[in-house]
């Protein structure tokens, strides 16, 4: 997906992010985030909002610390959210296709990088503010959930701090069965995962379903839907490969 696509995305999902949160209030819980509540989901992607938009404007080229978390709750905090995630929104849609600055992830650019991992970021924060509200979220479109897939097994999971690890070889297969192309082998061992799109070679494990729903389940959001093989590794993943801010 081009960075425009995923500006586009980013802007659609805060929207929904702010309105669900409304809906549901500050106080209720996040079943997907245990013992968080909408608060503070809401000053989690609020402040990480404002601390892409520094890089993006600023032009920082070093890793530099997030900001830190408002003491705002209710209609301000919603308020706060939605100003910040306008401010990343424009910041991305003014930013030439050159920008230099530092990034965290492989990516054709520090643009592409920033809107891909912003949109994400968002999308996932408002399945939990939907959930919290209660009700059927809204949909992930299909292109999207599988450029998610790829993000987090080849871009989160290829780096050292990974905890997906297994004391012997073993291979994981994830497989979209409603999209052409959505296909990963994830080669498990001592030393982090190592995940390429492709079905090559047999799997000990296939994690299998429509795309949207691997993407949920990858990150945790959502049971897997049909896995066949050692469920061990389905466990592994759930246990491990958790993504934490610091």
């Amino acid at each position: 997906m081009d960075a425009a696509a995923l500006i586009s995305t980013l802007d659609r999902e805060g929207r929904l992010l702010a309105d669900a949160a409304e809906e549901a209030g500050t106080g209720a819980p996040v079943p997907t985030c245990p013992g968080w509540q909408v608060r503070d989901l809401v000053r989690h992607t609020g402040m990480v909002h404002r601390w892409a938009t520094a890089f993006v404007a600023e032009g920082y080229t070093e890793y530099r610390p997030g900001g830190g978390l408002p003491d705002l709750d209710g209609a301000a905090s919603v308020a706060w959210f939605r100003e910040g995630h306008r401010l990343l929104v424009d910041t991305l849609s003014a930013a030439p296709p050159d920008l230099t600055c530092w990034h965290f992830l492989p990516a054709p650019s520090p643009l592409a990088f920033w809107a891909r991992r912003q949109a994400h970021e968002t999308t996932v924060h408002r399945v939990d503010a939907e959930t919290a509200r209660g009700g059927q979220p809204s949909p992930v479109a299909r292109e999207f959930a599988a450029d998610g897939i790829d993000e987090l097994l080849r871009g989160f999971h290829s780096r050292a701090r990974s905890a997906v690890r297994s004391a012997e070889p073993r291979v994981l297969r994830i497989r979209a069965t409603d999209t052409d192309d959505a296909l990963w082998t994830v080669r498990l061992s001592p030393e982090p995962p190592v995940a390429e799109r492709s079905g090559a070679g047999e799997a000990d494990c296939e994690l299998a379903g429509p795309v949207a729903r691997l993407y949920l389940a990858l990150w945790n959001r959502a049971p897997f839907p049909d896995v066949t093989g050692e469920a061990s590794l389905a466990a592994l993943w759930r246990e491990r490969s958790a993504v934490s801010w610091s």
